[in-house]
């Protein structure tokens, strides 16, 4: 699997991997929604002549696992990254939940534009839905990207603050456990904060939450 190149690139290169695995906050249970049904409303929202752009900004840039033509530093606003999504098979467990990062309504977060050609379109974006919306628990939507190149539609996968896999406003003592305990299948969420602290740091990507969270795991004795 490759993964974007070190410092704000905004050259063409390809994403690729073996396999498409589920997405760090999915919650692989019963549908919340029919993932089908919200995956055919995207799909008719993808003009048949565009190329598909897809926003990341978290897992999505160090593991993005489709196939992409090009890539943005790209910032979007309206939203910002948080990390408030529960996450009880890959960052923690149903006794000791994790957390992974979501794309939360207000302010606004800077992150990863993908391109993927049109031709590639309709089978990429079935890919990425595997692996981010088996359980429908996310708010697909099309958010408007600024890039240095001017801005695109892109495709994000959000969390509703009314979701049950919303967190709301974590303490530090809370945060530290979680940190301290909290590993899945996929590894700990101290593994995860820190990849994409460091990840975001290699794009040039100034994140201050993400910051003080590392911080906070440095001050404990959890991160070096």
């Amino acid at each position: 699997m490759l993964i974007p190149p070190d410092g704000p690139s905004t050259t063409s290169t390809t994403l690729t991997s073996a396999a498409c695995s589920p997405s760090e906050g999915v919650v692989l249970a019963a549908p919340v929604r029919d993932p089908q049904a919200l995956l055919a409303g995207t799909l008719a929202r993808l003009h048949a002549t565009q190329d598909l752009w897809v926003f990341g900004y978290a897992s999505l840039i160090w593991r993005p696992e489709f196939n992409a033509c090009e890539q943005r530093l790209a910032r979007v606003h309206g939203h910002h990254r948080a990390l408030r999504m529960t996450s009880r098979i890959n960052r923690g467990t149903p006794q000791q939940p994790g957390l992974v990062f979501a794309l939360v309504a207000g302010g606004s977060c800077q992150g990863m534009a993908y391109r993927v050609e049109r031709s590639r379109a309709d089978a990429e974006l079935r890919r990425l839905w595997e692996r981010e919306m088996p359980s429908g628990v996310y708010d697909p939507k099309w958010l408007q990207c600024q890039t240095p190149q001017g801005p695109v539609s892109a495709l994000a996968f959000t969390l509703s603050k009314r979701s049950p896999n919303y967190t709301g406003e974590i303490d530090e003592d809370a945060l530290v456990r979680i940190l301290r305990h909290a590993r899945g299948r996929f590894g700990s969420t101290l593994d995860y904060l820190v990849e994409t602290a460091r990840c975001l740091h290699r794009h040039g990507i100034c994140d201050h939450a993400v910051e003080r969270q590392l911080a906070l795991a440095r001050r404990h004795g959890l991160a070096v």
